[in-house]
């Protein structure tokens, strides 16, 4: 959940940077304070984001917004049938007057790579990118290349029903650290669009607000935040509730649930707090997990509602 922020003499240098980072974000996108606010929360617990919803919502443009504003090096790829994993990676072409073969790195080695409606894509182009995303690195022609320090993956896809897509398999969905849905603007966010400026036009204007040096220093200070026993107890009964079989067909892995306690790291010290709240835990939970898991035959619910259903019956400690 997003925070109207009152800067305060307290406030750190980092926090005032990403608290003025949220502040740019949202004269971009317009009404999603919240989104925009787990974006961020994302890549500052060192996470790749998926952003899933209808074509002309806004996917890109956030994902272009996230990528300026954190003043990162990025590239953008635009996922089609035809896009080869070469066409990622790279490939080493014969150069005459070196006599041999040179690399030449594909738009993976960047620090953030756009990953346009990455489910239109063949399975065998999205499968290249599950090394990158877990290893922060790429085999390529029998040699590891490491990637770029950070490394974070945005991509935007479509809903599985529409034409030309292909369903991103479970064990790279389970690589996003979080799956965003921007929806439909409000009557307010859409009459300010039709008024305003182009969005993308806007874009070429944003202001890099952090350099790398402070991305690490934030990121280290998330890492830092505290997480007492009784919370850990509240993740873990969550976590359990997952493998009851009662919400899901399959529960979450470890991994999962150290991508909620991170991004839950996260939430509380955008807050300003240097502990985590069971509020955080439930605040980040649907959009950390949902897209890892299958509801049962008979729950009537999205993945996201079923979440929010079994947050309900879970006890608060």
């Amino acid at each position: 959940m997003a925070t109207n922020f009152r800067y305060g003499a307290g406030m750190d240098d980092t926090r005032r940077q990403i608290h003025d980072l949220l502040d740019q974000l949202n004269t971009v996108i317009l009404g999603k304070p919240d989104q925009v606010h787990d974006g961020v929360a994302c890549l500052l617990a060192g996470g790749h984001l998926l952003i899933e919803d209808v074509p002309g919502v806004g996917k890109t443009t956030l994902a272009h917004a996230l990528a300026r504003c954190f003043g990162l090096q990025f590239s953008r790829v635009q996922f089609t049938a035809d896009l080869m994993p070469s066409d990622l990676t790279g490939v080493s072409i014969y150069e005459r007057e070196k006599q041999g073969f040179v690399f030449h790195p594909g738009p993976v080695f960047a620090q953030v790579l756009l990953a346009d409606e990455i489910n239109r894509a063949s399975p065998k182009t999205q499968s290249a990118l599950l090394e990158a995303m877990e290893e922060k690195q790429v085999t390529v022609e029998g040699e590891t290349r490491p990637l770029p320090e950070p490394f974070f993956v945005i991509a935007t896809q479509n809903p599985h029903d529409q034409l030309g897509t292909y369903a991103l398999p479970e064990s790279q969905l389970d690589r996003f650290h979080m799956r965003l849905s921007l929806g439909y603007p409000d009557r307010a966010a859409e009459r300010a669009l039709l008024r305003g400026e182009d969005r993308r036009d806007m874009l070429s204007t944003l202001k890099p607000l952090m350099d790398l040096a402070g991305l690490r220093a934030a990121q280290k200070s998330v890492l830092a935040v505290h997480t007492a026993d009784a919370v850990l107890n509240y993740l873990q009964d969550l976590v359990a509730a997952t493998r009851s079989g009662r919400w899901f067909v399959q529960g979450l892995s470890p991994r999962a649930a150290l991508a909620v306690l991170k991004a839950a790291k996260a939430q509380a010290w955008l807050d300003q707090r240097d502990y985590v709240a069971p509020d955080d835990i439930t605040a980040v939970l649907p959009q950390t997990i949902a897209h890892r898991l299958v509801v049962t035959g008979d729950a009537g619910r999205g993945p996201q509602e079923q979440v929010r259903a079994m947050i309900a019956a879970v006890a608060l400690p």
